[in-house]
């Protein structure tokens, strides 16, 4: 595995989105769940490494979606990261 494998992912996040569709800032937010600004900047760039399960609950409470609706998988070469074929 590359350097640059080890930090990179391939989970797009669509916070924009859902604090748009909810009227809702990012300073709003961070300030209900109970997070800094900075690291839901981090999130919503699509620049961090992980995330807590507690964290994206409150958000998911928050924001009334699913994590789903935050987080998607995208496929990153010609089949890598598919779950493999059941036989």
């Amino acid at each position: 595995m590359a350097p640059d494998d080890h930090d990179s992912h391939a989970i797009e996040v669509h916070l924009d989105r859902v604090l748009s569709e909810r009227g809702m800032t990012l300073a709003e937010l961070a300030s209900r769940v109970g997070v800094t600004n900075v690291n839901l900047s981090i999130l919503k760039n699509g620049r961090a490494r992980a995330i807590r399960f507690t964290t994206l609950t409150r958000i998911c409470e928050v924001l009334d979606c699913q994590p789903g609706d935050l987080l998607t998988y995208r496929s990153t070469e010609h089949g890598r990261g598919r779950p493999p074929t059941a036989l």
